[in-house]
């Protein structure tokens, strides 16, 4: 079984490639050690990739934007291909690749209502993953972090963000990712902390590990960011 390292703005993952046989819970935890994640491939065309994205607890995730834009610059990086398709279950992510970045059709965002468990102010947001967003102080994201992800409210667990309003188009914020913990940044939680922070328009995500650029428009949403191989 072949695999390579690589990441998206130092949220990482091992990229493994077809083997004999599908990958189980187990196998994918341990491939996952001091990685953010397993990126199976399951299929490819010239342009096109199938895939599946292991957390490192050895649970599926059923979308991720940086795991995507890895998936895209694996393949383009094979078959020199700028524009990849990629599927992750029931969704498609279409890509484009430039000199200067990846630029993904994330699709439809879900934003609900704000609600309050546990004193803590959160809006629920769905990008194919489920997030619940915290308007609020960045640092205290490992407080907030896995008391949110394993609250009853979310039987399935959820992804959490804080956040922090800069200014129109600008957000800084810190990310709990469900199965993982902390990590430098997310792709689908800059969108859900995009969508949840502003109605429309550009909004530029600073994580730790770097910015994730958003575009809201009638609903769904567009991402840009960079993806690098490691090993």
């Amino acid at each position: 079984m072949r695999s390579s390292t690589w990441h998206a703005l130092g949220n990482t993952y091992r990229v493994v490639e077809p083997g004999d046989s599908r990958l189980d819970a187990s196998r994918a935890a341990e491939l996952a050690a001091g990685t953010d994640g397993v990126l199976e491939i399951l299929a490819t065309t010239p342009s096109s990739i199938d895939i599946a994205i292991w957390n490192p607890d050895g649970s599926l995730a059923e979308l991720s934007g940086n795991g995507t834009r890895i998936a895209a610059a694996w393949l383009a990086e094979r078959t020199g291909a700028s524009q990849v398709t990629v599927t992750v279950g029931s969704r498609i992510v279409e890509t484009t690749l430039t000199e200067t970045g990846i630029e993904q059709l994330i699709g439809e965002v879900d934003v609900g209502p704000a609600e309050t468990i546990d004193g803590i102010t959160f809006v629920p947001v769905s990008v194919g993953n489920p997030h619940a967003v915290v308007v609020g102080d960045p640092a205290t994201i490992g407080v907030i972090g896995p008391r949110l992800e394993t609250h009853d409210r979310f039987p399935e667990r959820t992804n959490v963000q804080v956040a922090h309003i800069d200014g129109e188009g600008e957000v800084t914020a810190r990310v709990w990712e469900r199965g993982v913990g902390e990590t430098l940044s997310s792709g689908t939680s800059a969108v859900a902390v995009a969508a949840a922070t502003h109605s429309h328009g550009d909004v530029v995500v600073h994580f730790p590990g770097g910015d994730l650029r958003v575009h809201l428009a009638e609903g769904r949403a567009t991402l840009r960011g960079t993806a690098e191989r490691v090993l």
